[in-house]
């Protein structure tokens, strides 16, 4: 079946790019968001305002005419300070916020590991919720059968399969969240600061599966304050400031720059 993409705003569909080795294609995006001028805590007033078309907004640009392109077997990190774009960069690659301009081409089985645990069913089993995280990246239930072994195996979590989430610590839907995400052997993994999961054993496997992965031709995204970690797993970089692009190029040539700004401020 061929890739497709959908231009939000004109809701044109397009044939994909014929390149196979291009997964990530983003061409010109920005995203605004509507930031109330006053803060309004009680929620009646907030109705008799909204009604009365008393509200007023600025608009604020997230992300700024941002163009790049990943392809297959490449890593690249997203880095800058909080509030620079980096996150909500991330969330549209993975198609969870569409682009006010612009649009975004993807390709492959995209993986995002954002917030660990977002999309779970809290009362559900942990059990079902492999099956429903399963059906959300596009997998049947017969394909998640073969997986479900070695999920609950690299979670160690085996005493806690028929228990509801809601019963899980923090932690525990960590483990769930990466061990159902790593299994899938996706062609790009979206990563979003979740590099240190769990306890310090746990984590030094999980930091082994992410290195297996990339040794293994996964394509990465990440965004990360550690600059150890993207040092480690990415080849290039992109820094962005106040939403838009400041500098790309190699992942130490990138990350010297930044920090070098870091510390002069």
């Amino acid at each position: 079946m061929e890739d497709k993409i959908v231009l939000p705003e004109q809701n044109i569909t397009l044939p994909f790019e014929e390149d196979d080795n291009l997964l990530v294609d983003v061409h010109d995006v920005s995203i605004k968001f509507r930031m109330p001028t006053e803060r309004i805590d009680n929620l009646k007033e907030y109705a008799i305002k909204f009604l009365k078309h008393q509200i007023k907004y600025n608009d604020f640009w997230a992300v700024k005419n941002v163009s790049l392109q990943v392809k297959r077997g490449e890593s690249l990190a997203l880095i800058g300070r909080n509030g620079a774009g980096k996150s909500t960069l991330l969330r549209m690659i993975a198609g969870i916020l569409e682009p006010t301009e612009g649009y975004i081409e993807t390709k492959g089985n995209m993986v995002p590991l954002l917030k660990l645990g977002a999309g779970f069913d809290m009362d559900a089993t942990g059990r079902e919720n492999i099956f429903l995280n399963g059906a959300m990246l596009g997998f049947s239930k017969k394909e998640m059968m073969k997986k479900y072994d070695s999920i609950v195996e690299f979670s160690e979590l085996q005493k806690f399969m028929n228990v509801p989430l809601k019963n899980y610590s923090q932690g525990m839907l960590s483990r769930l969240g990466f061990s159902i995400a790593v299994d899938v052997h996706p062609d790009v993994l979206l990563v979003d600061e979740i590099l240190g999961v769990g306890d310090v054993p746990f984590n030094r496997k999980c930091s082994k599966k992410i290195h297996e992965l990339k040794d293994e031709g996964a394509t990465f995204i990440v965004v990360s304050h550690s600059m150890a970690a993207v040092k480690d797993l990415c080849n290039n970089a992109i820094w962005l400031k106040d939403g838009s692009i400041n500098m790309t190029g190699t992942v130490d040539d990138v990350v010297a720059a930044y920090l070098k700004e870091c510390n002069s401020l």
